[in-house]
């Protein structure tokens, strides 16, 4: 028996394609930002010597516990209590948005313990200069021991920007227009689902070789200092 694969059937269908690589991108770079911010003051708290002696005890735990929740659980249930679950409190989401704010809760988890163990490398004596030079705590941490902490993890980081990235794949079960969304509005149409999924495969993994390398030469331009 022979197969015969039609992808113009799938390219054709184009728009739909560049709606869902744009929702994709659009929610991706949305969650980085705010995910990362969330990772960052989250493993300040957690962090033994930046957060352990400042923040109150009851604040770590509700970080740990936050951080250990959404590590232990997999990201379309966090997503479904979202979308389906804070309507029964009262808060009425769109699809996009219960999407943004799972994206950012999970990256925000992941991105807490990878930025800690950035924190907790840094040497002591690092911290003892910039006490010595008469700065504050936050200048300390925003100068002193976040831009070199970054750096050692920032590998880690992108990766787990890209891993949630394709986690977005899953948005399509609520009807975010993302791209698994895109792809299954398509098969629908011509019934070529083996070349709709080939084709966001493709599409999907050029998404993550351009985001690793966008990320890394942003870090390195931007955040490190080096050229």
């Amino acid at each position: 028996m022979r197969i015969q694969l039609d992808f113009m059937a799938v390219l054709a269908e184009w728009p739909l394609l560049l709606t869902g690589v744009a929702w994709t991108l659009a929610l991706t770079f949305a969650a980085l930002v705010v995910g990362t911010a969330l990772g960052v003051g989250c493993a300040w708290v957690r962090a033994r010597g930046f957060g352990a002696g400042l923040a109150p005890g009851w604040l770590r735990a509700l970080v740990g516990g936050y951080v250990e929740l959404i590590r232990s659980t997999p990201f379309i249930v966090q997503l479904f209590f979202i979308f389906f679950g804070l309507p029964a409190a009262g808060f009425k989401l769109t699809a996009e948005a219960a999407s943004f704010i799972a994206m950012v809760v999970n990256l925000g988890a992941y991105a807490t313990e990878i930025i800690r163990a950035g924190l907790e490398a840094t040497p002591k004596g690092q911290i003892e200069a910039a006490v010595s030079l008469a700065m504050n705590r936050w200048q300390t941490f925003s100068r002193v021991v976040l831009p070199p902490a970054l750096k050692k993890v920032w590998p880690s980081l992108v990766s787990q920007i890209v891993i949630v990235m394709l986690g977005s794949s899953v948005c399509g079960q609520i009807s975010t227009q993302e791209l698994s969304y895109a792809a299954d509005l398509i098969q629908s149409r011509n019934f070529r689902s083996f070349e709709a999924f080939i084709v966001i495969g493709v599409v999907y993994l050029l998404l993550s070789i351009a985001l690793c390398h966008t990320l890394n030469w942003a870090g390195a331009r931007f955040l490190f200092g080096r050229p």
